[in-house]
């Protein structure tokens, strides 16, 4: 029996690409990855994460990973749990080695209706079980995670050879938000590596158009240094 699973990484971020991953492997070799150590990719270290994804490569029958831009996102129709599922079915309906069953990592707050609305998009017929949390429940769903994650995670060093520290791409992050207010008062608008629908940008964006309002204009002690 073949097994699938799916994940993402990166749908939160501001900054950089939203990684999709699935893979299929047959039941008897999941015990393989098991051993390996592979888990929840959010339990494992960046370097642990780097020595599993070819050890994954080479143990599952099928993979397929997909990066979707800030671009690609911004210029979505619908919500982003839509457009999750739209990617989801891309990257299942394009594996070669369709799985039986199929393990997803769940977006909705309904479990049952996300992988309800996958399967009915997919061009195959696979036992669906969606669930919150999967990559910690199910082996093949945390194998993809892992693919996932270290895609996202060597997306995110191309983009800082570039442009410098730019932290985790998270709204959260300081070191985030930091680049994206220092990269604005240099050039007046955001660079292309972020996604433009974010409210974080309009946020950031405000706050530094008050904050250049408030020093132009004049104080008590500009008019006392007058003649």
């Amino acid at each position: 029996m073949k097994l699938g699973g799916i994940d993402e990484a990166g749908r939160g971020p501001v900054i950089g690409p939203l990684v999709i991953a699935a893979v299929v492997v047959d039941e008897s070799r999941v015990a393989e990855l098991e051993v390996l150590g592979v888990r929840d990719s959010k339990k494992l270290t960046p370097k642990r994460r780097e020595e599993l994804f070819e050890d994954i490569i080479e143990i599952v029958d099928d993979y397929v990973i997909l990066q979707l831009s800030p671009e690609e996102i911004d210029s979505r129709e619908g919500t982003m749990n839509e457009f999750e599922i739209e990617n989801f079915v891309k990257a299942l309906n394009s594996l070669r080695v369709k799985p039986d069953v199929l393990y997803i990592d769940a977006a909705d707050v309904k479990e049952k209706r996300f992988g309800d609305i996958i399967g009915e998009k997919l061009s195959f017929s696979p036992k669906i079980i969606a669930e919150h949390k999967a990559d910690s429940k199910y082996i093949p769903v945390a194998a993809a995670s892992i693919l996932a994650k270290v895609t996202r995670d060597r997306a995110i060093k191309e983009l800082k050879e570039v442009y410098g520290e730019i932290g985790s791409g998270y709204p959260s992050d300081p070191i985030t938000r930091k680049f994206l207010e220092e990269y604005y008062k240099v050039h007046g608008e955001f660079p292309p590596i972020v996604r433009r629908s974010w409210k974080t940008l309009k946020k950031i964006e405000e706050k530094l158009k008050v904050t250049k309002k408030q020093k132009s204009q004049p104080t008590i002690l500009d008019f006392l240094k007058k003649p």
